[in-house]
Formats: C-alpha cells, structure tokens, sequence
C-alpha cells in the first residue's frame, strides 16, 4: 500500500490476521503522512494531555511516555486517522461494514530506556466487548527486532488474561481470580509461536486486542516513537465496567448502557459500507 489511495490487502493478509491475529503491513503510509505523524508525535509530546504518563522507572537512563485520545486537539493526528488508508484496511482486516475510531495512544522510548513492555493484552483494559477490532502501531523512527512488538501467534482466539499494572504488577481492573493469569511466555518460547517484524518508519503492524503482545527497551542513540491507531467494527459494544478504564472515558456510562453500539461522538464512525464517512 502506498498512501491513502484505496487498495486491497494482498491476497491472504485478511485471513493471516484472523488465524494469528497480527500482521505486518509495509508502507502503509506515505513519506508525507509519516512526517505529519512525526509532527504531531513532537507537539504530543510538548503538549502532553491530562492522560499522558511516564512509565518508565525514575532510575531509568532513557524515558518511556504514553499518552491517549489527543486527536481532537492535534490535527495531525486526524489526518491520519481519518484520510489515511487505515480505516480502509481496518474494514477488510476486521471483515466489517463499519469502522469507528476508538482512540489514539502515544508510545515514545527515548534513546536508551530500560523500561520493557511486559506481556499483556489490550482488551482486558478497555471498556469493549465484541471480536471485531484493530490496532495499528505504526512508528516514525527504524525499529529493529530488538525493540519491536513480539505476538502469541492466535492468542487473540483464547482466554482473557488478568490485567496488570506494567511497572508493579497490581490488579486494578479485574478483581484478582476473576481471569486467568498469563503463562511464563519467556521461560517458555518452545510452547508459543511467536511473531515479530523490523520496521521502516512507515511500515505499520495491525494486531486484534486480544493478542499477547510484549516489547523491550531501546538501545542507546536508538529513539522509538510510535503511533497507534485503534479501531472498532460492527460487534463492539460498549462493556461498562466498575472500575477506571485504560484509557478512561468519564460520563460515557451515563450516555451508553452496557452492550450498546459504540455510537458516540467521541468514537465517530470512518468508514461505513465500502466508503469513507467523514
């Protein structure tokens, strides 16, 4: 794919992302769009939102940021997300009618970090239910396999795993018990095929929110900044849960009981019956 003309996948990446429930997708954006991105990952990170965070310890020799659901606020965030071809080739990966813009998320590991992305799944953090879903984590800088996201291959089709906090390991959504604990993944390797892809700034890796997904740090003089774009397709529903969601949406459970379509202004619908929608 090259720019935000509309393209079909090759031939048989729809059915690799529903058997492994990842998939590497080279070029997705043009030179262009990944310098916007780039533009609005720098005005992101100097004007970082109330959500933005540093999960990196303080002893860290490098900085590890995240921040969520800024594209309202940063236009060069809604170019992509909106008239890119992303929302396009979320409708065939999800092999969905519609597709509605769930929320952005900002991952920079400065040069040097430390701090590893612990194996997890998306899913258990979010306030969604249903299967048909995408995430897009598409970087600006060259990602090496040393510092790029590894997968469960068909993860995405088992159990849910506990939710945990990154840095101490707490249970602050589900209660302790209620879901499965992940298995030792890295003790392991022999038991679970794994994915993972090195990265042009502009290559994207599409992956379900119920693929285990984990990452290390980044090597001295080796920035990583990484955009990802998350979407929703015709079975998600609005999961109302009793704690604070990652990321949170205050006062959405007033407007959307629980099981309802996710039809709210904040998650407006880009896609719709084979045609872009806004």
């Amino acid at each position: 794919m090259h720019g935000p003309a509309m393209r079909r996948l090759p031939v048989g990446t729809a059915d690799d992302y529903q058997r492994d429930g990842a998939v590497v997708l080279r070029g997705a954006l043009t030179a262009h769009q990944v310098q916007r991105l780039a533009e609005g990952i720098e005005h992101n990170l100097v004007h970082p939102s109330a959500l933005a965070m540093v999960a990196s310890q303080p002893d860290d020799p490098g900085r590890f940021v995240e921040d969520f659901c800024t594209w309202q606020d940063n236009p060069a965030y809604r170019e992509i997300l909106l008239g890119s071809a992303l929302p396009y080739v979320a409708a065939q990966l999800m092999r969905s009618q519609t597709v509605r813009l769930y929320h952005d998320h900002l991952l920079v590991k400065e040069a040097g970090t430390r701090q590893p992305t612990p194996w997890h799944q998306d899913q258990p953090y979010y306030n969604v239910s249903g299967r048909q879903n995408v995430s897009f984590w598409i970087p600006v800088d060259p990602v090496p396999l040393t510092s790029t996201l590894r997968f469960v291959a068909g993860s995405h089709a088992g159990a849910w795993f506990m939710p945990r906090t990154f840095r101490d390991q707490q249970a602050k959504w589900f209660p302790d018990g209620t879901l499965a604990e992940l298995p030792d993944i890295d003790a392991q390797p022999q038991d679970f095929r794994q994915l993972a892809w090195a990265l042009e700034p502009g290559d994207a890796v599409a992956f379900h929110m119920l693929a285990l997904h984990a990452s290390s740090g980044t090597a001295p003089g080796q920035r990583r900044r990484v955009f990802s774009a998350r979407y929703l397709g015709d079975d998600a529903r609005q999961a109302v849960r009793n704690w604070r969601t990652s990321p949170p949406f205050p006062g959405l459970a007033q407007r959307l009981p629980d099981g309802a379509p996710m039809d709210d202004a904040l998650f407006p619908v880009v896609w719709r019956d084979g045609a872009r929608a806004c």
